[in-house]
């Protein structure tokens, strides 16, 4: 467990009386997503867990280590981190291989070379390692930066927003690695990102800031399915659902994913029988129903029962919660078409979501 209380206050060029006040407990396994908005701090408590805010005050304990407390500060470089920044500010005159090797002889313990191999394969670079940075596209910069990173053998990977100076192709192409990073490695990963998208792929736990206050933490679906944080994600608002692979239908390309609150027809990714998969299930894309419409083009509907509305305030917009099985699900509708169905806390009705708007 890392446990951080900070309070920071200095003058930035967006404002000139920004603060950071948090008390937060983030896993020590797993991804945890910092996430907010431009100047909500996200940035800044990173900072404060690498040791860079010289003005911070506060507390951290990192699996049972205090590395910083009233009386006490580790210095920035005695904290065994790994940071991975938006640029890869790799070493220009230095081949991949060789930034690898300058960072294995930082690292506080001799790297085994199958330690080496793993974090090389992992990251899919073995085939550039001979190359220098200004040969490798944004992506495999991008990778090479966070295998050095790993290289330290850090107690946490800091990762600020390493895919904001990519473009789209680039993004999509680095994904699937960081996916592997969590299971492939049994540290904690801080990843800081505004991109609702890349949380919703990436991350098991999630703390939400905004002005430099922590307005939401804890395990990513549960924030997500809860309305009282909607406003935080605003079109994203939507849940997360895991669940598996059970079957194939090879002449439409779709698959079905069972999960806790039913089965799920969506587009075929290539993944396989029994594979767990993770989908996202956005708001906007759940209509409701007082029936189940067989004569409906729409694929997936389930039965649920009502239990919250929340209304988003000067706006004709609704928020309904259904309970469908164990799991969760929000649709995003007017009150004029809430109050046409006559639903109401307790009731029950049909949500339906079109298997193309899945994301996964």
């Amino acid at each position: 467990m890392i446990k951080a209380k900070f309070k920071v206050a200095h003058q930035t060029p967006q404002s000139n009386n920004f603060s950071l006040d948090i008390d937060i407990s983030i896993p020590s396994q797993g991804i945890t997503a910092i996430f907010g908005h431009s100047g909500s701090g996200k940035t800044t408590l990173l900072r404060c867990i690498a040791g860079l805010e010289k003005s911070v005050v506060g507390h951290l304990e990192v699996s049972q280590q205090i590395w910083q407390s009233e009386s006490f500060c580790l210095k920035t470089y005695k904290r065994p981190i790994g940071y991975v920044f938006q640029e890869a500010s790799l070493f220009e005159h230095l081949t991949a291989d060789e930034n690898l090797t300058f960072a294995m002889k930082r690292a506080e313990h001799e790297v085994s070379k199958a330690h080496y191999e793993k974090i090389v394969s992992v990251l899919g670079i073995q085939t550039i390692l001979t190359r220098y940075p200004s040969e490798l596209s944004g992506g495999e910069r991008q990778r090479v930066a966070i295998a050095r990173a790993l290289l330290v053998q850090p107690k946490i990977l800091l990762m600020d927003e390493p895919l904001a100076s990519l473009d789209n192709a680039r993004k999509k192409e680095i994904l699937p690695y960081l996916e592997r990073l969590q299971a492939s490695f049994d540290i904690p990963i801080l990843y800081v990102s505004h991109s609702l998208d890349e949380v919703a792929r990436l991350a098991d736990h999630v703390v939400v800031l905004e002005a430099g206050s922590v307005k939401a933490q804890g395990e990513l679906s549960k924030i997500f399915s809860t309305l009282e944080y909607s406003s935080y994600f605003e079109q994203g608002t939507g849940v997360i659902i895991k669940g598996s692979v059970v079957e194939k239908d090879q002449t439409w390309h779709l698959m079905k994913v069972s999960f806790a609150g039913g089965e799920l027809w969506l587009s075929d990714n290539s993944e396989k029988i029994g594979e767990e998969v993770r989908v996202r299930i956005l708001a906007k894309d759940v209509s409701l129903a007082l029936s189940n419409h067989s004569d409906s083009s729409i694929a997936n509907r389930f039965q649920g029962e009502v239990v919250e509305i929340a209304k988003e305030e000067g706006s004709p917009i609704v928020l309904v919660r259904l309970k469908v099985g164990n799991e969760y699900v929000i649709a995003r509708l007017t009150g004029k078409s809430l109050a046409s169905l006559g639903l109401s806390e307790g009731a029950h009705c049909w949500a339906q979501i079109k298997s193309v708007a899945i994301v996964h």
